[in-house]
């Protein structure tokens, strides 16, 4: 298993496997991921915002997974956790917590939070952001862009 930081080269890969995994949960809707405009440019996008890294984590040179930060609200300091997917054959390895490892490390020396949004039947993502110590909101911050996510959370880093 490998982390690296993603290349242009790995944009397709990545946002198949996250397209993947929407349409796995039902949710290939509008105001998720799904149709973020630089899905399909992931790389550019994370290397031309300051203050954001996206990674993913390969097995035998394969791309099985990836997580990113970026910039929420500067001002107060907060980040989010974005594209947390891993492909069905790499489910139950363990590697969503080596690459919150990497995300969260990487937020921490950035920012003094971190905020994610989700969904209520992603219930297996719900309890591995439980474990990290993530808080559930009432309400997403004021700036939330995936409409169709129903459960917030944010961390003190």
């Amino acid at each position: 298993m490998n982390i690296r930081k993603i290349k242009q080269e790995d944009n397709l890969k990545v946002a198949a496997i996250i397209k993947e995994a929407l349409e796995s949960a039902n949710l290939a809707i509008p105001g998720t991921a799904y149709y973020d405009p630089q899905l399909d440019s992931l790389h550019q996008y994370y290397k031309e915002t300051p203050g954001s890294s996206y990674w993913i984590v390969e097995m035998e040179k394969e791309i099985i997974g990836g997580i990113g930060i970026a910039p929420f609200d500067l001002d107060e300091g907060i980040c989010e956790l974005q594209k947390l997917y891993v492909s069905p054959k790499a489910k139950g390895l363990g590697l969503s917590k080596k690459l919150m490892d990497t995300a969260l490390t990487f937020a921490k020396q950035h920012y003094q939070y971190c905020y994610l949004e989700t969904h209520h039947t992603l219930t297996i993502a719900d309890r591995l952001y439980q474990s990290y110590g993530f808080e559930l909101l009432h309400e997403p911050l004021k700036g939330s862009e995936h409409s169709a996510m129903n459960r917030w959370y944010i961390k003190s880093l």
